[in-house]
């Protein structure tokens, strides 16, 4: 039902007397949202508002060249939409830029795509090992350029521990890059346990008749006092935090020169969603900061 001016008045009156806003919203057949628009509107104006005039929200200004700049900057550093945005900006610039604008900038810009289906964000939930180093996942992939690519994760902190491209995949190359973590982190903390899939690479594919599997990689790891797991079968979603990393790499591994300036700016640059609620929180800052208090930090 349309508001007419003697309704108006009559829900100003109603307010004044102290009357709720879902009570007016029923006897009118208008909405709740609605009532407080008008309501709003009188209170900050003291003038009677006129039907279809200034009730809602303000038209957005333009957004100034200074904006325009730094949103273009943080999409071209930090790679993310502009929900992501709106909090990195924020703590970056000390600017607030609603994320609908950032977006609708985006799209006229050609920076972004429509989202034709478009979801409420999930709630924030962890799932992680508590500690960094308590858990490792390990797994290839075969990229779009032909290479094979291992990485080994961190499953606390989502930070990339080490990282090769070969041109296959088999337990040499598994082992090299299992014993650059060893290298790389072992002083401060050795790895409890690393989460494998059934892959040939891994010698995991083998299992006897009492269920049990062993190799060549999985005696290496032992040595290094790490216990190897190898997921259930069908069960990919055990080791879904590096397959979701797998298709950040091919997103964006190729606008890096190198290896090293990709992980760089993963580990480091580019905040993970999954790690603190304001997402602004790095996969390299939660590593040092989730190590168990008895680690050493050299």
């Amino acid at each position: 039902m349309k508001l007419t001016k003697k309704k108006v008045r009559w829900l100003i009156k109603k307010k004044e007397g102290g009357e709720s806003s879902s009570v007016i919203a029923r006897a009118l057949k208008i909405t709740v949202r609605r009532v407080n628009q008008v309501w709003t509107e009188y209170k900050s104006t003291g003038i009677m508002p006129e039907i279809g005039n200034n009730l809602g929200r303000p038209p957005g200004r333009d957004l100034s060249q200074h904006e325009e700049e730094i949103i273009v900057a943080a999409k071209q550093r930090y790679k993310l939409g502009a929900r992501r945005l709106e909090p990195l900006i924020d703590r970056d610039h000390r600017i607030h830029i609603p994320h609908n604008r950032i977006h609708a900038f985006l799209l006229e810009k050609g920076l972004a795509q429509p989202n034709t289906q478009k979801q409420k964000r999930r709630r924030w939930v962890r799932y992680e090992r508590e500690h960094s180093m308590s858990a490792g996942h390990i797994d290839w992939h075969d990229a779009d350029d032909g290479s094979a690519v291992c990485a080994v994760e961190d499953d606390s902190s989502r930070k990339i521990l080490a990282c090769g491209e070969f041109s296959s995949q088999n337990s040499e190359n598994s082992k090299l890059v299992f014993k650059e973590v060893v290298d790389g982190f072992w002083s401060v903390c050795p790895m409890e346990e690393l989460i494998l899939d059934h892959g040939s690479a891994f010698g995991a594919h083998r299992t006897d008749e009492k269920g049990d599997w062993d190799g060549e990689f999985k005696r290496f790891v032992e040595g290094f006092g790490t216990l190897p797991i190898r997921i259930r079968v069908n069960h990919p979603q055990s080791n879904g935090k590096i397959e979701k990393w797998f298709d950040v790499y091919e997103a964006h591994r190729r606008e890096f020169s190198t290896l090293d300036e990709f992980l760089q700016w993963y580990n480091a640059v580019r905040p993970h969603e999954s790690l603190d609620p304001s997402g602004l929180k790095t996969p390299d800052e939660a590593f040092w900061e989730r190590l168990p208090e008895e680690a050493g930090r050299d």
